[in-house]
């Protein structure tokens, strides 16, 4: 499993997408980007099952909507494009649908953190 595992990865409120602003600090978003706070969170989430590669966890994630101002990141949908390579040993002993189920528990963790800090 050494090809890079891909989805796509949202916040829904009701029927409409959620904002990143929605999921901010009730003080207000912070300066830097929800991205910047989310991938820490998420990476930290799936800790010893995504694979490191000189020195670099092999995680990527980016907006898939991006916002109409880029000065004002947290303004935009919260959808999530994320990529992942497993660790192979992780990966050959776990089901696709248990990996998916582990992105989405750290997913909603770190969307969680995300009004907490």
């Amino acid at each position: 499993m050494d090809e890079w595992w891909t989805a796509m990865l949202w916040v829904a409120e009701g029927d409409r997408l959620a904002h990143w602003v929605d999921l901010a600090p009730v003080a207000g978003p912070p300066p830097e980007p929800p991205l910047a706070r989310l991938g820490p969170s998420l990476a930290g989430g799936l800790s010893g099952m995504i694979l490191e590669d000189a020195g670099r966890l092999q995680i990527r994630l980016g907006l898939a909507i991006p916002p109409a101002d880029p000065e004002r990141p947290w303004r935009a949908s919260a959808v999530v494009r994320a990529a992942f390579r497993w660790e192979p040993a992780r990966a050959a002993a776990m089901r696709e649908n248990a990996l998916s189920q582990e992105v989405l528990t750290a997913f909603r963790r770190a969307i969680e953190g995300l009004g907490r800090r």
